[in-house]
């Protein structure tokens, strides 16, 4: 049901132009992970329910996931990444809304490299950003790949001195989406 109302609220957000006309992809078993690597810890964690819309007339393009839905191997870990790191119960979500540049014919399969521009939204901070990815059409589905990375400091999250040689000052996040016809 949760998973439902996220896709909604995707849904609300892309809804623009004659909605007959629109066809819509989207998914809400998206897997997002990061991964930060310094020479005294790896900290990495996934998030296997993210919703993804995308609006194949306007090529407009939402995801979004909630914080508490990524787990990682180390219990403590994830405890202090909800509530010391990105405060998860004041910022629940992340999202990013944008548009792929690249018009596309998803009738048609094959595999196509696209950038998607607009804004990322996490721990209540939102960044202009462009990522760049890789989406596949079979003609029904759609498959999108995407990775980037992310700098803590950008989002205002804050890092304790104690801890800081720990996290790296790059974070890589990759994404695969699975995307059917709504």
């Amino acid at each position: 049901m949760r998973n439902m109302l996220i896709l909604s609220a995707l849904l609300f957000f892309l809804h623009v132009g004659d909605a007959w006309s629109q066809v819509l992809y989207g998914t809400s078993s998206g897997v997002v992970s990061f991964y930060s690597d310094t020479p005294l810890e790896t900290i990495e964690a996934v998030n296997k329910k993210s919703g993804c819309i995308i609006n194949s007339s306007s090529w407009e393009l939402a995801v979004q996931m909630k914080i508490t839905d990524f787990v990682f191997p180390n219990k403590l870990m994830q405890e202090h990444f909800n509530e010391n790191y990105l405060e998860s119960e004041k910022y629940p979500a992340a999202v990013f809304k944008g548009k792929i540049k690249e018009l596309v014919d998803l009738t048609k399969a094959g595999t196509y490299p696209v950038t998607a521009e607009g804004s990322m939204t996490i721990h209540g901070a939102t960044k202009a950003v462009a990522v760049k990815g890789t989406l596949i059409s079979t003609g029904n589905e759609l498959k999108l790949d995407f990775k980037f990375q992310v700098k803590p400091e950008d989002y205002q999250i804050k890092v304790p001195s104690l801890v800081i040689t720990k996290i790296a000052e790059t974070i890589e996040v990759t994404g695969k989406m699975n995307l059917v016809k709504k």
